[in-house]
């Protein structure tokens, strides 16, 4: 989060909503590791990152829904899963993120 948090606070300070992505849980080869955060806001722009960018792309996409609906989510993305490969998590891995609007 430190290496983040410099761009979240300029964008709290232009007034942003911001959705913040947590690995929470990783099995087998994963990029990042438990803890690693992203952050969208609400003009589109990005910092951060949950996969080396593997499913960042996914995840920027479920992060504009939860600045639209308020409502968190927790995304599962494996090699074993069609969207892992659509997605570009071909490393072997499994991973959970966990994406919530950041309400300050």
């Amino acid at each position: 989060m430190k290496e983040i948090l410099p761009q979240i606070e300029a964008w709290q300070a232009r007034g942003d909503r911001i959705a913040i992505a947590t690995v929470i849980n990783t099995w087998g080869s994963s990029p990042r590791q438990p803890g690693a955060k992203m952050a969208v806001n609400h003009r589109g722009e990005m910092v951060g990152s949950v996969s080396a960018g593997c499913v960042e792309n996914a995840v920027y996409e479920e992060a504009m829904q939860v600045l639209k609906t308020g409502r968190p989510k927790l995304l599962h993305y494996g090699v074993a899963d069609d969207l892992a490969w659509e997605v570009g998590l071909t490393c072997g891995g499994k991973i959970d993120i966990f994406v919530e609007r950041l309400d300050w």
